[in-house]
């Protein structure tokens, strides 16, 4: 049986509240421990309760915004996961979510499937970008590096963890990739990791950071 994942739902419209707990409550292993409608009542809550997860709208008005609640949770909760839930779909919004500490990132008009499936990563302490707000960070990073950024190429990575390295940061599976590769899953995982290693990274926006600037990735 899978451990509970102690949640905490923040957003100031009661509705989204509402329905997202409707949804987290049908799965056994997410139990919704707390409500909060600005981000200084998050902030409050989490005192109070310790949850793993924190599901958070960006903008609520007129009190502590998300981003701003994010950055305080992070410091007295550094092993929090943090995910966004939100309407705005932007390079800006994106990356200044990423610099909060946040661990994911997920529009409100997306399916409950891929809701369910960024709480799953999140909790796993993995990183979660929706498709569409990834392709946004991608197109932003491929514009700082128009503008002159770093653009030298990799000398630590073998042609195949390169390979995967973009496979990754383009938002594809471990089991996509080793479909797309004809190789293990396992052998995905190991490459993966090596590839943390070498880089000296831990998560996977870091990694999808660390390609666009080196221009590894072209969108078509």
């Amino acid at each position: 049986m899978k451990q509970s994942i102690r949640t905490l739902i923040v957003d100031d419209h009661a509705i989204v509240r509402t329905g997202v707990k409707m949804l987290l409550t049908k799965e056994d292993h997410i139990e919704v421990i707390a409500e909060a409608a600005d981000g200084q009542e998050a902030i409050e809550k989490a005192l109070a309760h310790h949850p793993d997860l924190v599901i958070m709208d960006l903008s609520m008005p007129p009190g502590k915004n998300g981003l701003e609640a994010t950055k305080e949770l992070k410091k007295s909760f550094p092993d929090l996961h943090v995910l966004i839930l939100t309407m705005y779909d932007d390079e800006e919004s994106l990356f200044r979510v990423l610099q909060a500490g946040a661990s994911g990132y997920i529009l409100k008009n997306a399916l409950d499937s891929d809701l369910l499936a960024a709480i799953e990563a999140v909790a796993r302490g993995e990183a979660y970008l929706y498709p569409s707000a990834a392709k946004s960070l991608v197109e932003d990073f491929l514009e700082r590096v128009e503008r002159g950024e770093d653009l030298s190429t990799y000398h630590l990575l073998s042609d195949r963890e390169e390979e995967i390295l973009v496979y990754i940061a383009k938002g594809y599976s471990n089991k996509e990739i080793a479909e797309l590769l004809f190789i293990s899953v396992k052998t995905v995982e190991s490459h993966k990791s090596k590839i943390m290693d070498k880089l000296g990274l831990r998560k996977r926006h870091e990694l999808v950071a660390y390609a666009m600037k080196k221009g590894l990735l072209h969108l078509e």
